[in-house]
This record gives C-alpha cells, sequence and structure tokens, in this order.
C-alpha cells in the first residue's frame, strides 16, 4: 500500500542507473546511447521504516508487512517527444497512472558520457522535459475538447461546462507561470479522470559527480535555487557511486556511504522526498499473524484509515482503538499502554498521526 513514483529525464542522465540502485537491480539496461530502455522498467521496493521492525518485535508477529513505493522508469524524453520523437508518446503514457515523477537531471562533466547538447545546462535541460509534459497534456486537453464538441450539438449543459473547463485548463497550462489549480468539485472530477502529467507532484534528482554528492556543485545548486520558486524537492545522488555498491550487503553498504560523509541510502532520499511532496505519514496494524504498515495522506479522518484496509472497515467504522508509537515502544506494548490509559478511543474523524497504531472496530 505504497506510491508509484515514475522516473523521466534526457536520456544518458543517469535514469536507469538510478533505477537498478533504488530497487537492487540491474533490471535495467544501462549503456552509453540514447534509448536504451524501450519498456518500462518497473520494480517494487519495501519502504524501510525501523519502527515496524520494533513493532513487530514487541508482539512477536509472525509476518511484518511494509508499505511499498514501485518505481517506473522509461525511456529518455527529447525534444518533440510529446509528438512521438523517440517514440516519446508511448514513453509520456508509461507515467499518466503513477502518483509522482521523479525527475533525473544531469549534473555532472564527463566526456565519455554522451549528452544530448554540446554542454551541461541543466536548466536547459528541465525546461526541455517540462516542454514536453505540457505539449502532451495540451493534446490531450484538445481532444478531449473535440470528442465533447462533437456531443455539444445535443445541447447537453453538462457536456458545455465540461468544454469551458477544459478551455480554462488550456489556458492555464499553455501560461508557464503555473501549474497548481484551483477548482470546483466538478472541475476537480474531470481534471482527474484526464490524468494529465502537469498535475502530477515532482521532485528532481540531481545526479552529481563523487565529489559533489554531499554540497553539490554549480550545476545542482543553479537546479536547486530553480526548484525554490516552484516548492518543489531536490535530491542529490551519484548514479556512479551507486552503480558500484548495488550488489554489496547492507552492512558494507552502510560503510561506504558513511565514509562519503552520507546519512542515508539513496533509497530512503528519495522515499523521504518523495513523502514529503505527497504529504504521506504512516499508521500501523499489528494482531498475532502480521504487524503492517499503511501509508495514506496527512490529516486523513480515522473511517478513511480504516478505508485503506479494507471498504467495509470504512462503511461499518465504529471507532478505533490508538496507541501512538512513541508510547507502545516505551511501554512495551497493548496491555501496558491500556493500563496507564496510553490507549486512546477515537471516533471516525479522528485526523490519523504518523505513527498512530490502530485497532479498527467495525460493524459487519
Amino acid at each position: 500500500m505504497g506510491f508509484r513514483c515514475g522516473i523521466i529525464g534526457l536520456p544518458n542522465v543517469g535514469k536507469s542507473t538510478l533505477f537498478n540502485a533504488l530497487t537492487e537491480s540491474n533490471d535495467a539496461e544501462v549503456a552509453n546511447y540514447p534509448f536504451t530502455t524501450i519498456k518500462p522498467n518497473v520494480g517494487r521496493v519495501s519502504v524501510p521504516d525501523e519502527r515496524l521492525k520494533k513493532i513487530s518485535n514487541i508482539v512477536k508477529s509472525e509476518k511484518t508487512i511494509p508499505t511499498y513505493i514501485d518505481f517506473v522508469d522509461i525511456a529518455g524524453l527529447v525534444k518533440g517527444a510529446s509528438k512521438g520523437d523517440g517514440l516519446g508518446n508511448k514513453f509520456l503514457s508509461h507515467i499518466r497512472e503513477v502518483d509522482a515523477i521523479a525527475h533525473v537531471v544531469r549534473c555532472f562533466q564527463d566526456d565519455n558520457i554522451s549528452h544530448m547538447s554540446t554542454s551541461i545546462n541543466p536548466i536547459k535541460d528541465i525546461e526541455t522535459i517540462l516542454n514536453e509534459l505540457k505539449l502532451a497534456d495540451l493534446e490531450i486537453l484538445e481532444n478531449k475538447f473535440n470528442f465533447l464538441q462533437k456531443k455539444s450539438k445535443s445541447g447537453d449543459k453538462d457536456i458545455a461546462i465540461q468544454l469551458d473547463i477544459i478551455k480554462e485548463l488550456q489556458n492555464k497550462i499553455d501560461d508557464e507561470s503555473t501549474t497548481n489549480f484551483e477548482f470546483s468539485k466538478k472541475s476537480k472530477d474531470l481534471y482527474n479522470s484526464l490524468n494529465l502529467i502537469s498535475s502530477k507532484p515532482m521532485l528532481y534528482i540531481c545526479n552529481v559527480d563523487e565529489d559533489s554528492i554531499v554540497s553539490g556543485n554549480n550545476f545542482s545548486h543553479q537546479v536547486k535555487n530553480r526548484v525554490n520558486k516552484e516548492s518543489n524537492n531536490i535530491v542529490l545522488v551519484c548514479a556512479a557511486i551507486e552503480s558500484q555498491i548495488t550488489k554489496l550487503d547492507e552492512k558494507d553498504k552502510l560503510e561506504i556511504i558513511k565514509e562519503l560523509g552520507l546519512k542515508d541510502t539513496t533509497l530512503k532520499k528519495v522515499i523521504k522526498a518523495g513523502y514529503k511532496l505527497l504529504d504521506l505519514i504512516t499508521f500501523f496494524t499489528f494482531n498475532s499473524k502480521e504487524t503492517r504498515a499503511w501509508a495514506i495522506e496527512k490529516n486523513t479522518k480515522a473511517s478513511k484509515a480504516a478505508g485503506k484496509i479494507h471498504s467495509d472497515f470504512e462503511k461499518g467504522f465504529i471507532r478505533a482503538e490508538t496507541i501512538s508509537y512513541k508510547n507502545f515502544v516505551e511501554l512495551n506494548g497493548e496491555t501496558a499502554c491500556r493500563e496507564a490509559g496510553k490507549l486512546t478511543q477515537e471516533g471516525k474523524d479522528y485526523r490519523a498521526k504518523d505513527g498512530d497504531i490502530f485497532h479498527f472496530l467495525f460493524n459487519v
């Protein structure tokens, strides 16, 4: 129960190397020429969370089930991708279903690795990709507009409203100053059904050289300055290092990461940025068979959180027995928390907090 993250960027910026590092695989072919990736590579990884392990150890569950993130690596996009150049239109369709986009940007100089331009210019590269995403969405909107326009001859007022909404969306997407829209409920329902790429939250991954992995470099600083204006997140990675340590065991990998002056693995950095981008938190459930983590949006009501497990839980919701992770660990389990008054009874409108441990009561 996690989220899907699409990995995009120009050819040869390190996308497939990053995908292999994140998923600890060699599923994505890595080569020094464009369009190495034809079919999308999809990899699922568990979200690291030490809290889950500690809860499971206390309750001694048979299984420990984390939440997951799926990474979708598509081929490098080029100028003209929205019109099909480099098979771009086909590639773009693969990321319409993701929850968030990780935009990999080349922020290193290496004459041995080809680049689409004569020089390294991360801002120009970003603009090339964003323009193609925008053009692809405008094409979707134009097709939808033409389809509805043919049906509008019937005089259906609802269709006329949808046409106005699409026209408004076209104008807003064409305006490069924003892709953040405010909608009425009807407008938002139509907008969500279109699954526009420009509606996806985006984080930027700067692929830097080894010497710049901690503090970045001039290229990544340019990206950071731009990203700050967009209120997006930035993550520094070094794909060259990642490709070397992917197959190491966890202990050796952590030693190298520590030697480099880093606190987290690339996977943890990307997941943290993704959770922040999507405003996600984690709650936990347990019984004798399994201890499990669940990802939900911040401020989700308890009844909706229950529905994450099963729709029947939400429909028949009575209340949620709730313990904070901190109290659960400090008091070593549910019984002690109940005796100490640290287990609370919460109604359907209770807003779930990160680390909450729930036991949902519901009518069948």
